[in-house]
């Protein structure tokens, strides 16, 4: 008999609420497997730390995109979490639902188990809201969603601008209204520190007998009895270890790690399995195939008032603000990344928001992204939310520690890129509105000189960056060439299934932590039917 029902691998947001709801019930025998090290290190509670946790590689997968046109030949850096929590423990933490027709669309290409009406309640199941329960949001569930507690001049003007263009205003930002809007963002932070996908469900349940985690464990494939899965091999200070399973393999690797996990497996394209001398076990050509992402701008100005937070950031001030957090005070150490979320649309044609701003009161170094001007500046990350670019993803090596090569290929498309101009302009227009007008002095980034819709998209390639948001890449669907079933199970074998951003066939509206939880939610739910 093997040793557990259920192994997971992958202990980011879908790994971590699969395995609270998987081990819930005690004759279920569940282990959870980390490639990276326990979230011990402290910059990754503080909120703040974000920069340096994401440029150490001890706790980042170091994703890099092939050089292309749509990155101005230039590889670009997409990081993914390598440690418990995933990347839930190095994310911007913000708590962003998605729209209801998301879901709506998910479940018209798979089925009706992925609806709003099965999210919506998941969001309620898992949520302890800070406003207090409502139809779709939940106040006694495993996770902390609160308001940032910070506001000053610059934010309220920051708000007060949208407003003036006519945004409208929510106490919640992620009510299901698809209202154009801008206000303070919820966010995955709880007295002061990071709420990860492993504080809030995966440490509660590490407290039943039933549940096993196994960290500093690289997946190097799925091992296989016939067509059935039979358990993982993993890579422990540099052994390879297999453990077994008579019941399910779980993948939650991320849109950028379970493409990979498969074909190692022997399940993908066969051309490129057979380069690379790994035996087929299932041909299905979608794996890797069908990567989307969120192609963002930063669009930064220098203000005119010395009142944005850049000199919180250094000298003696950041050492200040640091003792304070680890003091337990509150200050701007326990804020996430990005306080302020407006939802816009480009053209008044559409039928819902299609893009995301976020709206930060500090300004980049643009030479190095770690650091902070020297002088007072803010800046805007913007987006559209629902691009028709795909890209992928895909081995190059049989090695379980070498990243995927990746194509971005962003704006591949006619729609995404007169989208990606038109919101560009949108944000200048705001920027360009009292009472934040008259705080700005220039644009610093990318600039007066980028005006022409060609000048725009050069500016994306040139200064643009992932959102870290990838979907897609192990694609849902009721369709025979979909990666996976609506019960997210492999397609061709049996005791498989993936549940993470990569089987999502199409991109949520917005930041994809808050999506991954409720979808695995919801795909504990089948699991557990099925069973």
């Amino acid at each position: 008999m093997a040793d557990y029902d259920y192994i997971i691998a992958g202990s980011g947001a879908a790994g971590c609420v699969l395995a609270y709801r998987l081990s819930a019930n005690p004759a279920n025998r569940v282990l959870v497997l980390e490639a990276g090290p326990r979230d011990t290190h402290p910059l990754i509670h503080m909120p703040k730390g974000i920069a340096k946790v994401m440029a150490d590689p001890k706790h980042i997968w170091a994703h890099e995109s092939r050089p292309e046109a749509s990155t101005a030949n230039k590889a670009e850096y997409w990081a993914r979490g390598k440690v418990l929590g995933g990347s839930t423990s190095i994310n911007g933490m913000m708590y962003v639902r998605g729209m209801p027709a998301d879901f709506d669309g998910i479940a018209e290409l798979s089925s009706d188990d992925w609806g709003w009406e099965h999210i919506g309640k998941a969001y309620a199941a898992l949520e302890n809201h800070e406003l207090g329960a409502a139809e779709t949001r939940g106040a006694s569930g495993p996770i902390h969603i609160t308001l940032p507690t910070h506001t000053d001049a610059l934010s309220e003007a920051q708000v007060a601008a949208g407003h003036a263009l006519g945004w409208g205003a929510k106490r919640d930002m992620n009510e299901p209204d698809d209202a154009v809007s801008i206000g303070y963002a919820p966010r995955t932070v709880y007295k002061g520190k990071r709420e990860s996908a492993a504080k809030a469900f995966l440490k509660p349940a590490m407290a039943r007998p039933n549940l096993t985690v196994l960290t500093d464990a690289v997946v190097d494939k799925v091992l296989f009895d016939g067509q059935r899965a039979a358990g993982v091999r993993v890579v422990v200070a540099g052994t390879a270890r297999d453990i077994l399973t008579d019941g399910e393999v779980i993948l939650c690797g991320g849109a950028l790690a379970s493409p990979a996990i498969l074909e190692r497996s022997g399940i993908g394209d066969p051309a490129l399995l057979e380069r690379l001398g790994i035996p087929l076990v299932h041909a299905s050509p979608q794996v890797g195939e069908n990567l989307i992402e969120h192609r963002a701008i930063l669009i930064q100005s220098r203000l005119r008032q010395d009142i944005s937070h850049n000199k919180q950031y250094g000298g003696w001030r950041v050492i200040k603000n640091a003792l304070k957090y680890f003091l337990g005070m509150d200050g701007l150490m326990s804020a996430a990344s990005y306080e302020i979320v407006g939802w816009l649309k480009t053209d008044e044609g559409q039928n819902r928001p299609n893009a995301q701003i976020l709206v930060a009161p500090f300004s980049f170094n643009m030479d190095d992204r770690t650091q902070v001007e020297k002088v007072p500046g803010m800046h805007v990350t913007a987006y559209t939310l629902r691009p028709s670019s795909r890209g992928s993803i895909h081995i190059d090596t049989t090695d379980p520690h070498a990243a995927a090569g990746l194509s971005a290929n962003h704006h591949a498309t006619a729609k995404d890129r007169a989208e990606m101009v038109a919101l560009v302009r949108a944000v200048r227009r705001y920027l360009a509105t009292e009472p934040l007008a008259s705080l700005i002095a220039e644009e610093t980034s990318p600039g007066a000189a980028y005006q022409s819709d060609a000048e725009i998209l050069a500016a994306y390639d040139q200064f643009g960056m992932c959102g870290y948001h990838a979907v897609g890449s192990c694609r849902m669907g009721k369709d025979d060439a979909s990666v996976v079933d609506p019960a997210l199970r492999v397609r061709g074998v049996q005791g498989l299934r993936v549940m993470d951003t990569a089987i999502m066939p199409v991109i949520p509206s917005g930041n994809t932590n808050g999506p991954t939880m409720a979808m695995a939610w919801r795909a504990a739910d089948i699991i557990l039917r099925d069973r």
